[in-house]
C-alpha cells in the first residue's frame, strides 16, 4: 500500500487548469476530475490545503496592462479566485469531502475569514481547506499566496500542479529540445529565471527550506504519486 511521505501539503492550482478546452470559465468535467484526484489523496490520511488562481476568469496583471489601476485589477483577480474556490468546494462536497473556504478578504456570507489556528484545526479534523483571495493585498500573486499559506499551516511540502510534466530548461511547448529537471535547487531556479513560480514565492520556499514539487495535474494519479514520493515531475530543494 502507498505510504505518504508528506502528511500535510499545500496544493497550488492555476485557474487555467479549470478551463479544460474552453476559452473562459470553468469546465465542470475538469472540476470533477480535480475533486476525484484530491479525494484519492485524502484517503491516505493526508491533510490538504489548496490555493487556486483566477486566471480562467480574470488576470489582474493583464488588465493592468490595458489601463486598469493595478491595485483595482488585482482585487478583481482575487474575486475570481473566490469564485473558483467556491466551485471547487462544491465539487469536493459532492463527493462527500468536508471542505472549508477561507478568504483573505472578508466575505462572511460565503467564506470564513483566514485564521491560521482555525485553518489548522480544520486540517487536523480531516477537512480540505481552500484559501481564497490570495494574500488579500495587491501586487502579490497566488504563487506567493501559496508559499505564504504553506508556511503558515506548517505544510511539509508545496505542490504546484501544472499542464506540463515538470520544470524545463526552456519552454517545452515552443522548444522540442527542452530538457526536464528531475531535481533542481531553488537558487538555480532563480538564477536561470525558470518560469515555474514567481521569484518571491520561490525565495520564500528557499528561505524556509520548504520542498516544492512541480508536476502535471492532467495525468491521473499524479498528486497521489508525488505525495507518496514517487519520481514524478520536478523536486525543488536546497543545495546539499
Amino acid at each position: 500500500m502507498d505510504e505518504p511521505v508528506y502528511k500535510r501539503i499545500l496544493l497550488k492550482l492555476s485557474g487555467e487548469v479549470l478551463l479544460g478546452d474552453s476559452a473562459f470559465g470553468i469546465d465542470t468535467n475538469v472540476l470533477k476530475f480535480v475533486a476525484e484526484e484530491i479525494g484519492n489523496v485524502r484517503t491516505l490520511g493526508v491533510q490538504i490545503g489548496i490555493v487556486i488562481g483566477g486566471g480562467n476568469i480574470f488576470r489582474g496583471v493583464e488588465a493592468s496592462a490595458r489601463g486598469i489601476d493595478r491595485a483595482s485589477a488585482d482585487y478583481m483577480g482575487m474575486l475570481a479566485t473566490a469564485m473558483n474556490s467556491l466551485a471547487l468546494q462544491n465539487a469536493l462536497e459532492d463527493r462527500g469531502i468536508p471542505t472549508r473556504v477561507q478568504s483573505a478578504i472578508e466575505m462572511k456570507e460565503i467564506a470564513e475569514p483566514f485564521i491560521k489556528r482555525r485553518a489548522m484545526r480544520h486540517l487536523e479534523k480531516g477537512r480540505v481547506v481552500i484559501f481564497a483571495c490570495g494574500t488579500g493585498s495587491p501586487y502579490f500573486t497566488t504563487d506567493t499566496a501559496a508559499s505564504l499559506r504553506a508556511m503558515e499551516i506548517q505544510a511539509d511540502a508545496l505542490l504546484k500542479a501544472t499542464k506540463v510534466d515538470g520544470i524545463y530548461d526552456k519552454d517545452p511547448v515552443k522548444e522540442k529540445d527542452a530538457r526536464m529537471f528531475n531535481k533542481i535547487s531553488y537558487t538555480e531556479v532563480l538564477t536561470r529565471d525558470l518560469k515555474v513560480m514567481d521569484s518571491t514565492a520561490v525565495s520564500m520556499c528557499r528561505d524556509n527550506n520548504l520542498p516544492l514539487a512541480v508536476f502535471n495535474l492532467e495525468k491521473r494519479g499524479n498528486i497521489r504519486d508525488v505525495i507518496c514520493g514517487k519520481p514524478i515531475g520536478t523536486i525543488v530543494e536546497s543545495e546539499k
